[in-house]
């Protein structure tokens, strides 16, 4: 049974992943707590939009639309890479589901086929949703692709969780399709591949976060990526003796 972070720490597991975090106005306590719980948490849940524009996007999936009352998630990635954070706690993204699904992924197994809508995914899941069309044409930037896997990371590492913990919305809603664009197993694979234990370095005397990227990472301007991983706010203050952790090579 996990329980979801404070929303200030959730952003921060997010930018310790490298994500871009925008924080919108008023996100931290907006929900629809009063028309549930939420939690126990148990996954990741990943939509598409169907719409076009980020501004437009945030927008709608701040303030929902009258047969939908916002937030509709918790995090909209943009297609620039951004993670939008528009709401935190109970959201309106993932409606009924099924239950035989929900215990696949409470247990990390093979998500059966989803045939019934019997369990309110609101309450368990996380839920992130990205501007596309959703057209199957709209095309999906690597950038938005990396910000998707990213962030599931981030909250698969918080909570201990496989990549097995994050589905998309067309496996857990019959009729659903989103994300539509790429597969939800190649989604996987990449965040499985986020997830291995990354490299611990140790600070020595003299090192910079530039000199430790240029040395271990073999390019001395990924050194953003070691400041990100570590929530660093300063990239000078680190000391020696100090372990970081270090991106994948």
């Amino acid at each position: 049974m996990a329980t979801a972070p404070s929303a200030s720490t959730f952003a921060s597991i997010l930018r310790a992943e490298g994500v871009t975090v925008v924080e919108v106005s008023g996100w931290k306590t907006r929900n629809r707590n009063h028309k549930g719980p939420w939690g126990p948490v148990h996954g990741v849940m990943i939509h598409h939009t169907v719409t076009s524009g980020s501004k437009r996007t945030v927008d709608i999936c701040r303030d929902g639309h009258p047969s939908l009352p916002g937030p509709l998630c918790h995090g909209v990635i943009t297609k620039d890479g951004r993670v939008h954070l528009v709401g935190y706690g109970r959201t309106n993204h993932a409606g009924m589901g099924d239950d035989d699904v929900l215990r696949a992924v409470i247990a990390e197994q093979k998500l059966p086929a989803d045939n019934e809508t019997s369990t309110d995914g609101n309450r368990h899941f996380y839920g992130f949703e990205c501007e596309n069309l959703g057209d199957g044409k709209d095309p999906w930037p690597d950038v938005q692709l990396e910000a998707i896997e990213r962030a599931s990371a981030a909250i698969c590492r918080y909570h201990g969780w496989t990549e097995r913990s994050v589905i998309g919305h067309l496996e857990w809603q019959p009729g659903k399709v989103d994300p539509r664009g790429f597969g939800m197993d190649w989604m996987r694979g990449q965040i499985r591949d986020r997830l291995k234990p990354t490299t611990a370095y140790t600070v020595a005397r003299g090192d910079t976060l530039w000199s430790i990227a240029a040395s271990k990472l073999g390019n001395g301007n990924r050194w953003h990526e070691i400041a990100e991983i570590n929530a660093l706010a300063d990239a000078n203050d680190i000391y020696i003796g100090q372990t970081l952790r270090l991106p994948k090579k």
